[in-house]
């Protein structure tokens, strides 16, 4: 059984500190990595994660096993591209050698990062996470204190924001009054928040890039995004019109948020069509095939919008802010239906049932597709084996 124990690191640290290009493969050349970083930096954790990788290769061969140890990093201007170079490393590192597992040594969850783009070529034994112990005492909280001004990305993540708001915060203390500015200052800590908890940053800068190759290869989804977001905007002001008219001291908050709902959805409910076709198109163009989550998509948007449309109806019906639905006179050969107005329950029960046929639709439709499919790729297989048997 051979093993492959692989340091990695994302933001290519080792790289940049000891001017080397990897990945670095073989007992030798890492250990002569070690010494070169750590005369570089000697303060760089990353020579702790290369030691590790050294020690896990000698345990694994002491236990007859074949180890070779490697360490690969990331490059590029962008997240992606980061991450596409540690994946075409791997890639060579596998063809080179051929491992049959493999254990990941990292220093931080930065590089924790690329644990699934290794496990996606090789099974992986075990991720060794390296934690660098220091003294608890007065010096070495200077120390963490220093080596963490002399981080930039650290710095700009954190003390550009806390340093905007001390700002602010007065300016907002002195025009609005305390209840304000604690008020807003929560908000933009709440927001800064949930934006580095989801990762938007890292969304955000490969946003530039992903509407370039957009752009580059043709996507009809780019012109549907652009058009949704405008039918959505469209949206948001029907709704934000139909609240204007509405008193929230008589109302309350319930009422005009149904009513907001009830004149928006519609257009969001076209937005979101606009977009799944776009995304649809992309899909059959370039693949030449669909899958079913793409072809459920429309008729999932249809009954949500429809449900949503028949409860913030309801609502508002029963507060009389809107008509009640009329079915006109219908002749049906001989019987004929005469005109009449459907009571709050069964106008959302009649949007309900819809809802619920078009979801029904949706998931008979790419059901279909798939068994045709399914089918055509049988009767392809079934002709082509008769070649193979005969040659």
């Amino acid at each position: 059984m051979s093993t492959l124990v692989v340091c990695v690191d994302r933001a290519n640290d080792i790289g940049r500190t000891a001017d080397v290009e990897t990945p670095v493969v073989g007992w030798e050349a890492v250990r002569a990595l070690v010494t070169d970083v750590g005369l570089a930096d000697p303060e760089d954790s990353h020579v702790n994660s290369l030691l590790e990788a050294l020690r896990v290769t000698r345990q694994l061969r002491d236990e007859d096993e074949d180890a070779e140890v490697a360490v690969v990093s990331g490059g590029g201007d962008s997240v992606v591209g980061v991450d596409r170079a540690v994946a075409a490393q791997m890639d060579q590192l596998i063809e080179q050698y051929d491992p049959d597992s493999a254990v990941v040594v990292l220093d931080s969850a930065q590089d924790e990062r690329l644990v699934p783009i290794v496990e996606s070529r090789v099974p992986v034994d075990a991720v060794d996470r390296v934690v660098v112990r220091q003294a608890r005492d007065l010096e070495s909280t200077y120390y963490l204190l220093k080596q963490f001004l002399a981080d930039e990305e650290l710095r700009q993540a954190v003390l550009v924001p806390i340093g905007v708001a001390l700002l602010v915060f007065p300016a907002i203390l002195a025009a609005q009054g305390p209840a304000v500015a604690i008020a807003s200052l929560t908000a933009a800590i709440g927001v800064f928040l949930l934006y580095k908890g989801y990762g938007l940053d890292e969304h955000a800068a490969d946003l530039p890039a992903q509407v370039r190759d957009a752009l580059y290869s043709g996507q009809v989804s780019l012109i549907t995004y652009v058009v949704a977001a405008g039918l959505a905007l469209i949206g948001v002001f029907f709704g934000a019109l139909g609240v204007s008219s509405l008193s929230f001291a008589e109302r309350g908050y319930l009422i005009p948020a149904m009513r907001f709902t009830h004149d928006a959805v519609p257009w969001l409910a076209m937005a979101a069509l606009v977009a799944s076709a776009g995304r649809l198109l992309d899909e059959a163009i370039r693949e030449d095939r669909i899958r079913n989550s793409y072809l459920n998509l429309p008729f999932g948007v249809i009954g949500l919008g429809l449900v949503v449309r028949g409860f913030s109806g309801y609502f508002l019906e029963v507060a009389e802010l809107v008509d009640p639905l009329v079915v006109p006179t219908l002749e049906l050969g001989p019987v004929t239906v005469e005109q009449f107005a459907l009571a709050p329950s069964h106008r959302l029960a009649l949007y309900v049932v819809s809802g619920i046929v078009v979801s029904f639709v949706g998931v008979q439709v790419a059901t279909t597709v798939a068994g045709g499919r399914i089918e055509e790729v049988e009767e392809v297989e079934e002709v082509d084996r008769p070649e193979e048997a005969t040659e």
